[in-house]
């Protein structure tokens, strides 16, 4: 039988790496600006705005341009009941792009966030059928309705910036980053993105499961 996991609309994983290098994720930190100086400029207007990805973390909250991205389509959704495809896939280019440099940040990879390759970050979103799949009204009301996530993702990313501080210490002595903190950070993520999805990507009616797998 097939899971929540599996049938919802959003989909992130990680791949988990055996081995991970000590130096650079000493200053992981400092290799990581030039990174988030690009994505703060892909996600803001004259250079004022901020993308924030929590645990690994591949979730569009900031930005002018993310701000007029969501308005505009549930502008249309509820108007013209379409969602443009190049939205639809600039959103989710976008979204794969603040995920790569959110695994990096939180040295989930050791590879540097490429523009274009998927690397070892796996993000994808499914394409809505607007009519048959979307209610037109439901754009109004889904920042509303998502609130009970966003309490309990702060208290996650609370918890996922502590368990990044405790595998920086095992990664730098041992090379590795412990499997279970990483899932944890990875579930932090992937409970994120579903929440982007439904209440601000907007590719989804179906309310996101409270769960990290």
């Amino acid at each position: 039988m097939a899971t929540k996991e599996e049938t919802y609309a959003a989909k992130f994983d990680i791949d988990y790496p055996e081995k991970l290098d000590r130096l650079t994720s000493f200053f992981r930190i400092l290799w990581s600006i030039p990174a988030l100086i690009i994505l703060s400029l892909l996600t803001a207007s004259g250079g004022h705005g901020f993308m924030h990805e929590a645990g690994k973390r591949a979730m569009a909250n900031g930005g002018d341009t993310v701000s007029a991205l969501f308005a505009v389509t549930a502008l249309v959704i509820l108007f013209r009941q379409r969602y443009p495809r190049w939205w639809f896939d600039f959103a989710l280019e976008l979204n794969r792009f603040a995920a790569r440099v959110g695994a990096y940040l939180f040295l989930l990879t050791d590879r540097y966030p490429s523009t274009v390759e998927a690397q070892s970050v796996h993000l994808d979103v499914g394409y809505p059928n607007v009519k048959r799949d979307l209610n037109r009204w439901l754009p109004l009301v889904k920042w509303l309705l998502a609130i009970p996530h966003y309490v309990v993702l702060a208290v996650l990313v609370i918890i996922a910036a502590i368990a990044t501080i405790i595998a920086w210490f095992a990664i730098v002595f041992t090379g590795r980053y412990p499997k279970g903190l990483f899932d944890f950070v990875v579930g932090v993520g992937r409970w994120s993105v579903r929440v982007n999805a439904y209440a601000f990507l907007l590719v989804t009616d179906k309310y996101p499961p409270f769960s990290l797998r």
